[in-house]
């Protein structure tokens, strides 16, 4: 006969037993180190504020030690892993009532990330920080009328630039005066070229730290001069500089034959600063020889002069030939064992 079977008690069986593994569960945490966090700086609506960690927008957080229930553990370590859960937490100083007013303010960082909206989605807790503290600088800045200066990539001045407005005003820090109280404009060199057409956009910035920018609320119109306006002619007196391989110092003397074509003063089209740094340069002009010139005939052996241009300034286009290439004519001449040792 067969027995009935009582559902009841294996409902209760069941139900038992996964009360018994969720609190086995529960009961085995473990613990997860996780480094690489980091703290920044959220944005501030307020201008007059700028809030920093020592004059930096974030600061690194060495270890946070999770603690909870193993499964948990589990996939919050998948997920830091796999980049789905986020390492940077923002902080709001005007979310914090303890840092209302200016100066140096102590953030406890474990009870801080406690009330992080992602840390409490977790499941976990927070069994400590390394720093276990963050100190918080916050400065009041005050309204100032700020001069716009262009500077180009590699921040030199954008000359006779015509900025309109010229001033801007910015929140700065109290202290600043002087030269301290401008905001630059960063031009490309593309940007240059075309503010020389038509008057282009852009933002001011001043930088209150490094990394620490902040912007203009409004942008200016910047125009550059035509490139023409901003050349002169200028003669330079030219020193020749000959250049040889190894193969063949101390093997070969080079006889220029149009020397006084050579040596003659070179036509430029440059700025004043573009003129004085060629005048500087130890050779003005350079021959360069090729190892196969000592296989041509000398009255065929003929090369054009290198313009030996400083670089920052052809890059600008702040410096150019204005003559036609001056074309020297020269020859080779094989060494005698005993020139060649007086050489060395």
């Amino acid at each position: 006969m067969l027995k009935k079977v009582n559902y009841g008690k294996i409902t209760v069986v069941i139900f038992v037993t996964v009360l018994i593994w969720v609190w086995a569960d529960l009961a085995l945490d473990e613990e997860l180190s996780v480094s690489g966090a980091t703290i920044s700086i959220a944005g501030s609506a307020n201008p007059g504020l700028w809030v920093s960690c020592d004059e930096k927008p974030s600061v690194a957080i060495n270890k946070i030690v999770f603690k909870g229930p193993a499964s948990k553990i589990a996939d919050v370590r998948r997920k830091f892993n796999d980049g789905s859960l986020s390492r940077e937490f923002f902080l709001d100083p005007e979310q914090q009532e303890t840092m209302t007013g200016a100066g140096q303010h102590t953030l406890n960082l474990a009870a801080f990330l406690k009330q992080n909206d992602q840390i409490k989605q977790l499941g976990l807790t927070i069994k400590s920080c390394d720093p276990n503290q963050l100190t918080v600088n916050v400065v009041e800045l005050v309204e100032k009328p700020l001069d716009v200066k262009c500077v180009d990539e590699n921040y030199n001045p954008v000359k006779d630039a015509v900025i309109e407005p010229a001033k801007v005003n910015m929140f700065v820090p109290r202290d600043w005066d002087g030269e301290k109280l401008a905001a630059k404009v960063l031009l490309t060199r593309r940007e240059i070229t075309q503010a020389r057409v038509t008057p282009i956009s852009k933002t001011p910035y001043i930088e209150l730290a490094p990394n620490q920018i902040r912007q203009a609320p409004k942008p200016v119109k910047i125009s550059t001069p035509p490139e023409e306006n901003l050349l002169s002619d200028y003669l330079v007196t030219s020193r020749l500089g000959i250049t040889l391989s190894a193969n063949l110092q101390g093997k070969y003397k080079v006889e220029v034959t149009n020397l006084g074509a050579v040596m003659g003063p070179v036509a430029i089209r440059a700025t004043v600063e573009a003129k004085l740094a060629y005048e500087k340069t130890r050779y003005q002009v350079v021959l360069e020889i090729d190892d196969s010139d000592k296989t041509i005939k000398p009255e065929e052996t003929r090369r054009e002069l290198v313009y030996n241009f400083p670089a920052e300034y052809v890059r600008r286009d702040e410096i150019t030939l204005n003559q036609p290439p001056v074309v020297a004519q020269f020859k080779l001449t094989t060494l005698s064992a005993a020139e060649s040792a007086a050489g060395d």
